[in-house]
C-alpha cells in the first residue's frame, strides 16, 4: 500500500521565486524519511522539525517509508521554508488530513518543534513571482503584511499546522489578509544641522536632484558623514515600483519591515566589507550591500580603505544598476540602482592642506593613499568636491546659520527630477548616450567652454558625458531648458576637485 501527496511551493533564485513541487510519498517498509531534490542543509533540517511538530499537534508521524521529493531536481533549495508543504503533504498522504483543491494553494513556512510558524525570507519576492497564476498563499502570520503588499496576491496566514489543517479540511477556515499597511514615517536627520558647508551641500543638492554620485574630501570633523546621512532626507519620494522592488530585495534576507514601506535605504559597510558583503554572493548566492541599497543611499566612509578588489567591483552596478553574480553552479541577478556617496581624507593622517599644520605625509605617502582609487572607478563618479574645515565663527553661530532645512531642499529636488522624469523619463544619471545627445546639448558658449575642458582636463568619453549629465540637472534646478555655460562651468568644477 502506498499513499501519494502533492503540494505546490516556491524556492529562491536570485530575485524570482521559481516553483517548486512538493511530492511525498508513503511506502510500505523499514520506517525511514529522505529528502531529494538538491536540497541545502537547513532543507535537510527539516525532517527532524517536521518529526516534532507533527507529533507535538497531536498527530501520529506515519512509521512508513517516507521519501519526499522537491521539484525540479537541479534548482538548489534552501532554508526552512518547505517545513509546512513538507508537514501536510506527509499528514494527508497519510490519511490524517483529507484535503481537496491543492492545486489551488501555495505553501511556504517554517516549523518550530510545537507546531507553530515561523517567518521566512523571500515571502515578498514569492508573491510577486507567482503574480497571475491565481494562487492563494499559505504562509505564517509574520510575512502576512509584507506578502500582501502584492496587491494580486491572496494571502491565508497561519500562525501554526493546526490552523492549516483546520483550513484544508473545511472546519474553520481562514479568513484573507486584510492588506491595510500602517506606515511609520521616518524623521531623517535634517541638513540645517549641518553649519557652514555651503558648497558642499549645494552638492548635495545636485547629487540628489540627478541621482549622480557624489565623493567628498576633506579633513577629520568636517561633516562629510554629517552631510552623506542627510541625504535620504532631500531625496524624492519612492515611486510605488520603486518602493516594492526595494522591499523585494530586503525580504531577501529577512530584513523588511512593512512600517518602514517607502523609505530609502541607507547603507553604510564598514571599511573591512568583503566583496561578497558588498556585492553579494555565498554559495547560494544572497544580495549585498549595493543590492540592500536599491533605490538608497550607499555610503562609503574612509575610501582608500576599502580593498582594491571590493571597489573594483562596483564599476559595472555604477553603469548598469545590476549585479550579477557568477558561481560554478548558480547565477543569480540582483538590481542595484543605488546611489553612491563617498568620502575619503586627503591623505594617510588626514591633516594635509589644513591650516594647524599636523599633516607630516611624503609625497609618496599622499601619491599611494590616493592611487589606492583606480582611474576607472572615479571616472564613474559624477560629483568630486572638497569638504574645508568649518570656521570657528561657522561653528559657534546660533540657529541654522542661514541653512536650509531639508524639506526646502528636498521640495526643489522633487521638482527637478519630476521636470526630468517628464521629459526622459529617467534621472539624468542614468541617461544613456543617446539621451544625452538629445537633452543635454549645451549652447554655443557652453560647448566652447567644455571643449577647453576636455583638453585641459584630458577628459574620458565617460568624463564628457557626466559632465553634460550634471549640467543638465543644475539647469533643471534652476528653471532653465536650456543647458547654459555657467551650468557648464559648475559641472566642471565638480568634475576637477579633488585634481
Amino acid at each position: 500500500m502506498s499513499s501519494l501527496a502533492i503540494l505546490k511551493s516556491r524556492a529562491l533564485a536570485g530575485m524570482s521565486a521559481p516553483a517548486v513541487t512538493v511530492e511525498v510519498h508513503l511506502a510500505n517498509g523499514l520506517p525511514s524519511f529522505t529528502l531529494v531534490g538538491l536540497p541545502d542543509t537547513e532543507v535537510k533540517e527539516a525532517r527532524d522539525r517536521v518529526r516534532a511538530a507533527i507529533q507535538n499537534c497531536k498527530f501520529e508521524f506515519p512509521a512508513r517509508r517516507i521519501t519526499v521529493n522537491l521539484a525540479p531536481a537541479d534548482l538548489p533549495k534552501e532554508s526552512g521554508r518547505f517545513d509546512l508543504p513538507i508537514a501536510m503533504g506527509i499528514l494527508i498522504a497519510s490519511g490524517q488530513v483529507r484535503a481537496s483543491r491543492l492545486a489551488d494553494y501555495e505553501f511556504a513556512g517554517e516549523l518550530s518543534l510545537s507546531g507553530e510558524l515561523r517567518p521566512i525570507r523571500g515571502a515578498l519576492a514569492m508573491c510577486a513571482s507567482a503574480t497571475g497564476e491565481g494562487c492563494s498563499f499559505v504562509l505564517p502570520f509574520g510575512n502576512a503584511s509584507e506578502a500582501a503588499l502584492v496587491s494580486s496576491a491572496t494571502i491565508l496566514p497561519a500562525r501554526s499546522l493546526l490552523e492549516v489543517c483546520a483550513h484544508l479540511t473545511g472546519a474553520s477556515p481562514i479568513l484573507p489578509f486584510d492588506a491595510t499597511l500602517e506606515t511609520t514615517r521616518i524623521v531623517y536627520p535634517d541638513l540645517a544641522d549641518v553649519k557652514g558647508q555651503a558648497q558642499a551641500k549645494r552638492a548635495l543638492e545636485v547629487a540628489a536632484a540627478g541621482g549622480h554620485s557624489l565623493l567628498m574630501s576633506g579633513p577629520p570633523g568636517t561633516g562629510k558623514s554629517m552631510l552623506a546621512s542627510r541625504l535620504p532626507g532631500i531625496l524624492p519620494p519612492m515611486t510605488h515600483e520603486e518602493a516594492l522592488e526595494s522591499a523585494a530585495v530586503q525580504s531577501l534576507v529577512g530584513n523588511f519591515e512593512p512600517a518602514r514601506w517607502g523609505q530609502r535605504a541607507f547603507r553604510s559597510p564598514h571599511h573591512n566589507a568583503s566583496m561578497a558583503a558588498l556585492v553579494g554572493g555565498s554559495g547560494i548566492p544572497r544580495p549585498g550591500e549595493i543590492s540592500m541599497a536599491h533605490e538608497g543611499v550607499l555610503f562609503l566612509d574612509e575610501l582608500p580603505e576599502f580593498s582594491r578588489n571590493v571597489l573594483e567591483a562596483l564599476r559595472e552596478p555604477l553603469e548598469s544598476g545590476r549585479i550579477h553574480i557568477a558561481r560554478a553552479a548558480h547565477h543569480a541577478e540582483f538590481p542595484a540602482r543605488f546611489q553612491l556617496i563617498a568620502a575619503m581624507n586627503p591623505c594617510p593622517c588626514g591633516w594635509l592642506g589644513h591650516s594647524n599644520g599636523k599633516c607630516r605625509c611624503t609625497p609618496d605617502q599622499v601619491a599611494r593613499y590616493k592611487g589606492k582609487l583606480s582611474g576607472p572607478l572615479l571616472d564613474r563618479i559624477d560629483l568630486m568636491i572638497e569638504v574645508p574645515s568649518v570656521t570657528e565663527a561657522e561653528l559657534t553661530a546660533r540657529g541654522n546659520n542661514g541653512g536650509e532645512s531639508s524639506c526646502d531642499v528636498q521640495a526643489r529636488v522633487t521638482h527637478a527630477r519630476q521636470v526630468q522624469i517628464i521629459r526622459q523619463g529617467s534621472p539624468n544619471a542614468r541617461l544613456m548616450p543617446n539621451g544625452v545627445e538629445a537633452h543635454c546639448q549645451p549652447d554655443e558658449t557652453g560647448a566652447a567652454l567644455l571643449r577647453q575642458a576636455m583638453n585641459r582636463l584630458s577628459l574620458s568619453a565617460r568624463g564628457y558625458h557626466r559632465i553634460l549629465k550634471v549640467a543638465r540637472t543644475i539647469a533643471d534646478l534652476a528653471g532653465e531648458e536650456q543647458v547654459r555655460s555657467p551650468h557648464v562651468a559648475e559641472a566642471i568644477h565638480y568634475r576637477r576637485g579633488l585634481n
